[in-house]
């Protein structure tokens, strides 16, 4: 089969196209005919060895050459959890139709089209431990891959390949962070980075919730945003202190970090909540101590998905209740366009790739 193989750390001459075997299910497991892989930063960042600790800079400025400064091979660090397994074939969203199954899995699964979650918890729901497909093994960019049977759920609905592929990461990421940090009906939600792929998930989710969105986008962005739900969008260059007021929102999402962490907290109401599950401007930030004890603040970092998180969103897509948003489609060979156009961060949504 076509696979990008992804050969260690480093820029996008590390992504290959290559002939690789495919792979035969084991006890347990099921092999996915892939249909389509969804785009996401994680990618670009588990390339980059971003979520090492020597790294401080953003995704980009990290694409630009910012990577770590000890050789790959001596690095312990740099994957969601420990040293990423090279060669490695990422792709952590994946529509698929199951094509084989394991010796102990049920045949009546083959044809199904699925989707598979991405975010597994091996020791159960108990344990945070949790692996990820195409960080900790084999992803879906690839025309076939193998996952836990567990782990896929079959998808009843007129949305195409593509449409479906936008949602695993992206929306269970921020389906987890509305969970986790209980949103409901009635909260007031700011959420910063709302056009790229978890933040557009939010603003649909949140309001999905009936909570009322404030959403920060570029300037170019903010129709786009509206449209999605957003009740107020604020140009993410300005203070949205000045403009909301101190103790204004109920529940901050953040996936920015950065410079614009400490504004943050600032408009949060005391007993408020922050949640946050990336930092693509930065994982250095500010933090005055004193604002976050002084507003009684719980800060929220969410990773692992809660169980109900998944099941949930499969039937948001059933009912109709949540909506994908498709920023380009490329073919699985052109993998460095599609990250190229990620990492210009001029696109509302995702991008998609096609074997």
């Amino acid at each position: 089969m076509k696979a990008i193989v992804t050969t260690g750390i480093g820029g996008f001459d590390r992504l290959e196209l290559r002939d690789v075997p495919v792979p035969e299910p084991r006890a347990g497991e099921v092999l996915l005919r892939v249909r389509a892989a969804g785009v996401n930063n994680t990618d670009v960042n588990t390339r980059l060895g971003w979520y090492s600790s020597d790294v401080t800079t953003a995704t980009d400025a990290a694409e630009d050459g910012a990577t770590p400064s000890s050789p790959a091979d001596d690095r312990t660090a740099g994957g969601w959890n420990g040293a990423t397994p090279f060669p490695l074939i990422q792709g952590t969203d994946c529509c698929g139709s199951v094509d084989a199954v394991g010796p102990d899995v049920d045949s009546a699964m083959i044809g199904r089209r699925v989707l598979v979650r991405p975010c597994m918890r091996p020791q159960g729901f108990g344990s945070m431990d949790n692996v990820w497909l195409g960080s900790n093994f084999d992803g879906a960019f690839a025309e076939y891959v193998r996952v836990p049977a567990s782990e896929v759920f079959e998808v009843r609905s007129d949305w195409t390949d593509e449409e479906l592929a936008t949602i695993p990461c992206a929306y269970g990421t921020a389906e987890n962070m509305l969970h986790r940090s209980a949103v409901t009906a009635g909260d007031t939600v700011l959420v910063a980075g709302a056009s790229g792929g978890v933040g557009s998930a939010v603003v649909q989710l949140a309001r999905r919730r009936g909570a009322t969105v404030v959403a920060l986008t570029s300037a170019a962005k903010m129709d786009r945003v509206r449209e999605l739900g957003a009740d107020r969008v604020l140009d993410r260059d300005s203070d949205p202190v000045a403009v909301l007021g101190e103790e204004s929102v109920d529940v901050v999402v953040d996936n920015v970090g950065g410079g614009g962490f400490a504004a943050m907290l600032k408009v949060l109401r005391r007993g408020g909540r922050y949640v946050s599950s990336g930092a693509i401007a930065g994982p250095i930030v500010s933090l005055d101590l004193r604002t976050m004890y002084l507003k009684d603040l719980t800060l929220i970092g969410s990773t692992a998905w809660d169980e109900p998180v998944f099941p949930n969103l499969i039937a948001y897509i059933e009912r109709s209740e949540i909506r994908p948003i498709i920023a380009g489609r490329f073919p699985l060979e052109r993998i460095v366009e599609a990250q190229q156009a990620l990492l210009k961060r001029t696109h509302v949504g995702k991008f998609v790739l096609v074997p």
